[in-house]
């Protein structure tokens, strides 16, 4: 049986899980749907199908975790299940790091001003560095999946009448996901990096702004400051993301303390439904179109109070 505090932690996961998952299939739909009215595909809309479609995976895939995980505990660490879920999870992850990153660095290049020869080059070529970044993914899963081996709950089955289990099992256990979380983790710096460049752009330019005596406001320093806040959200929600991460690994070590796991999954869930709301409400796009589908629902509400008698 589940606690009060268990139950109220669900209950969050599972709202932040259907709010990412609407938000996420929204974000995926306005886009195919642009490109299908323009009969031609952006890069921008590229990214975002892209980590819309990957971030609605991951949400699933946490979601089945989560609930073999507490609810048939003996059916997901016998048989094959935890390794395929693992497969998957990898994959799902760093796609969805990888195109989150990539919408970083297409906004930087986009909006940063610097006079760098490199920074010129990278401005003109945005769909080679895509394309880049994407050869990159592919290395990383080349990498990762040799190293997605997890023997610890496994051997946790087989001495789950032992007290503990041996120093080499939780160290290889632990060793592993570092492994297949090195990836992701270089993505994060880059990501970071991108940041702080983007930071001191705007600071340059409010800078020129003051001297030139014309202000701050104008459509320049709108831009920046949007890019800022969708960055520095994805870096609070990504470090919140890890953060819920680490405690689900911990819990292998503790696998009777299920309040642990829920409050991680909780966490862990804030990245990708956070996010993609937070991206929502960035793009003036997608924001013009979820406007349109609250309208819609009102006037189908009002209707339908209408019609009863």
């Amino acid at each position: 049986m589940l606690t009060i505090v268990e139950g109220l932690l669900i209950f969050v996961a599972v709202s932040e899980s259907v709010l990412g998952v609407l938000g996420n299939g929204f974000i995926g739909l306005v886009n195919c749907i642009d490109c299908v009215k323009n009969k031609k595909i952006s890069t921008l809309s590229l990214i975002l199908i892209g980590l819309a479609s990957s971030r609605f995976c991951l949400i699933w895939i946490i979601i089945t975790d989560a609930y073999v995980r507490v609810f048939s505990s003996d059916m997901y660490l016998s048989g094959d299940l935890i390794q395929y879920i693992a497969y998957l999870w990898v994959i799902m992850n760093q796609s969805s790091v990888w195109f989150a990153t990539s919408l970083s660095i297409f906004y930087f290049l986009k909006i940063a001003n610097f006079s760098h020869c490199i920074f010129l080059w990278m401005k003109g070529h945005i769909t080679k560095i895509f394309l880049l970044l994407m050869g990159c993914l592919l290395i990383s899963w080349l990498f990762t999946f040799p190293n997605i081996e997890i023997p610890f709950f496994n051997d946790t089955m087989k001495n789950r009448n032992t007290t503990w289990l041996s120093t080499m099992q939780e160290s290889g256990y632990f060793i592993n996901h570092i492994l297949f979380n090195i990836g992701t983790l270089l993505i994060f710096v880059l990501c970071l990096i991108t940041c702080f460049l983007l930071i001191t752009s705007l600071w340059r330019h409010n800078r020129r702004m003051q001297l030139n005596a014309t202000g701050f406001r104008d459509p320049s320093t709108e831009a920046h400051i949007k890019a800022m806040k969708i960055l520095v959200s994805f870096i609070i929600l990504f470090i919140l993301y890890f953060v819920g991460i680490a405690i689900e690994i911990s819990v292998g070590a503790v696998p009777e303390n299920k309040l642990l796991f829920i409050f991680g999954l909780t966490t862990t869930a804030l990245y990708p439904c956070g996010h993609s709301l937070i991206l929502i409400l960035g793009n003036s796009k997608l924001k013009q179109a979820s406007l349109r589908v609250l309208k819609l629902l009102k006037c189908w509400e009002k209707e339908k109070l209408t019609r009863t008698p």
